[in-house]
């Protein structure tokens, strides 16, 4: 099974939940953008994302792909391993090579002396652009819905990674186009892996759908 119709679901869902962000990243200035989203916090708002955030450090997807050595099989664990590995280098070649001069919210502060931070939050201060989180994100949850046996829940894969890649926004360490191009590298990350473990020659390699310590079962 290639899971095409997961995937496709999921991406069109990330569209769709991508669009009017990224409509309005192009008719406002990314200062203005960020104090008038920043305008919207609560207590339970802060509570939230702040714990919700680090659900997208790398340690996540590295713990979860260590599990699935257990109860995946080699194309399972490669598919989340591979998505957010490489997503990753990416992400942080592109950060330090060729945005490095892109600062984080907080720099700006003088233009938004009403910026709303989260208490105990650690603020960082460079390297805004891609925002590794939602890259990490997109690409771990985009493998989470093509594991999935059909493509009914890939769109709520797609709204957890929006909501954990807005966290990154309502925390102050990035601006909304960070978590945009951070999304789109997670996703073409993604789909290219996905398109090398379930549609090119490897669809066929049988050792990959084997268990790494076999149970008698696979799937």
């Amino acid at each position: 099974m290639d899971r095409s119709r997961n995937v496709s679901a999921f991406v069109g869902a990330s569209i769709v939940l991508a669009l009017p962000a990224a409509i309005t990243v192009w008719r406002t200035e990314q200062v203005v953008l960020h104090a008038a989203v920043n305008r919207w916090h609560a207590p339970w708002s802060d509570a939230l994302f702040s714990v919700a955030t680090h659900l997208a450090d790398g340690l996540v997807p590295a713990a979860v792909a260590v599990i699935l050595l257990f109860v995946g099989t080699w194309r399972t664990f490669f598919m989340l391993g591979l998505s957010t590995g490489l997503s990753a280098i990416v992400v942080q070649v592109l950060k330090r090579q060729v945005f490095a001069d892109h600062d984080r919210p907080v720099m700006f502060a003088h233009d938004m002396p009403l910026l709303h931070l989260v208490d105990g939050v650690t603020m960082n201060h460079h390297f805004s652009f891609p925002s590794g989180h939602a890259t990490c994100a997109f690409a771990m949850c985009l493998a989470f819905a093509v594991m999935e046996s059909g493509p009914r829940r890939a769109p709520l894969w797609a709204a957890g990674a929006a909501m954990l890649a807005f966290s990154r926004v309502y925390l102050s360490q990035h601006f909304t186009e960070d978590v945009l191009a951070g999304a789109a590298v997670g996703v073409a990350t993604g789909v290219l892996v996905w398109a090398v473990l379930y549609r090119s020659a490897w669809a066929r390699a049988p050792w990959l759908d084997r268990r790494p310590w076999p149970t008698g079962r696979t799937r």
